[in-house]
């Protein structure tokens, strides 16, 4: 067992008390009094540490963090970006208290998406700062706070800031093998809108546009587009037409949800898509999209990145492997740009948004000891 794991295995009873301080506080995405209140808190631990931290107001979502060590040192940083906002209203903690059962794992809202992450990643710092064994280079973390609604606010600041790192590393959660996340498929909800013309069912059905119809057509050609043998899938999985029952509908609409393994893939249904035209004549359609994340494709540069964590992990007594998930990350938007990004270095646990969500708590000073290990060691391509 190595120096730093045996360090972090010493430290875990508070990092226990630690992760659970942070599941006391509720902060469900949009009630930005209650995140805020973990923000300052946040605040409070990451200039404790040693860190300058830039408060970034928002005025719908809590307030982002910007916490920056060796701000001056050489080289480009490593950013962790991390969330505090979980899916949870206020009041479920009441229903839900924190506990911890025989068999050492942490219950709890919001307990491993992520507050297990934050947990790891701060005491990964804390514990470098206290052995004196901080490297001199630029670490950054982003703390946002809308990410379980698409991170429509933070996605340009995420942006900004990454591509200024070197390396991007995820605190969203391991899998429940303690895995990586070294792909994750693109994910992206487009909204299709189609207006036709109203006119009475009985008397002149011949008169008017049939919205429904329109849009029946369209869907079965968007199922046409799924390719799920190569891991894209096209569902329209919301439509909604008509006003009453003698009426011709003069509008329909849904929601398609898509997602891609590769760029490519990626790129081609989104042509497909926007490029859609009515089978109806007269029938207009309008097309959008929501909440797009590019796929964190498993790439040449991914699999340079997980082998170069990997040994790392070796040279401190960790096993580190990695897999993938199907659901998007702000993790998705680094890795499109081409930023070297890996995801999922927060602790094992298992039901993120469910009932039974938890975090093995063993695995706590393993993730610290790798995140530590990682920002100690790293060494940037090129």
């Amino acid at each position: 067992m190595s120096d730093l794991l045996t360090y972090f295995k010493s430290r875990q009873p508070e990092m226990v008390e630690f992760l659970s301080t942070l599941v006391s506080y509720e902060t469900p995405t949009t009630d930005k009094a209650l995140v805020d209140k973990l923000g300052a808190f946040m605040e409070g631990e990451f200039k404790s540490l040693g860190a300058a931290v830039t408060r970034l107001p928002q005025t719908e979502v809590g307030d982002f963090l910007l916490a920056k060590w060796n701000e001056n040192a050489p080289g480009k940083p490593i950013m962790f970006l991390i969330h505090i906002d979980t899916v949870w209203p206020q009041g479920t903690l009441a229903e839900r208290p924190t506990r911890i059962d025989d068999e050492g794992r942490l219950f709890g809202p919001g307990a491993i998406d992520m507050k297990g992450g934050i947990t790891v990643a701060l005491w990964a710092i804390r514990g470098l700062v206290e052995r004196g064994e901080l490297p001199e280079r630029p670490i950054w973390i982003l703390m946002t706070s809308d990410e379980e609604v698409g991170s429509i606010h933070s996605e340009p600041v995420i942006k900004e800031l990454a591509a200024q790192a070197g390396l991007v590393l995820v605190m969203e959660p391991a899998t429940k093998e303690e895995a990586l996340k070294t792909w994750r498929k693109g994910v992206g909800t487009y909204h299709i809108e189609v207006e036709g013309r109203p006119s009475h069912a009985g008397n002149a059905p011949e008169q008017g546009i049939n919205a429904v119809i329109e849009l029946a057509q369209q869907a079965l050609k968007l199922h046409g587009l799924n390719d799920l043998k190569n891991g894209t899938s096209v569902s329209v999985t919301v439509f909604h037409g008509g006003s009453t029952s003698n009426v011709i509908p003069a509008k329909a609409s849904a929601q398609v949800d898509v997602r891609t393994m590769t760029a490519q893939a990626w790129d081609e249904i989104k042509e497909k898509i926007t490029s859609l035209t009515p089978f109806i004549p007269g029938a207009k359609l309008s097309i959008s999209v929501h909440h797009a994340r590019g796929p964190m494709e498993h790439n040449a540069q991914m699999a340079r990145s997980f082998a170069q964590c990997k040994a790392i992990g070796e040279r401190y007594g960790l096993t580190v492997r990695e897999d993938g998930s199907g659901g998007g990350s702000d993790g998705n938007f680094t890795a499109h740009m081409g930023i070297p990004t890996l995801d999922g270095l927060g602790p094992q646990g298992d039901g993120l948004h469910a009932l039974h969500e938890h975090v093995v708590l063993n695995s706590l000073p393993r993730r610290a000891t790798l995140l530590a290990a990682m920002l100690k060691e790293w060494q940037f391509e090129g």
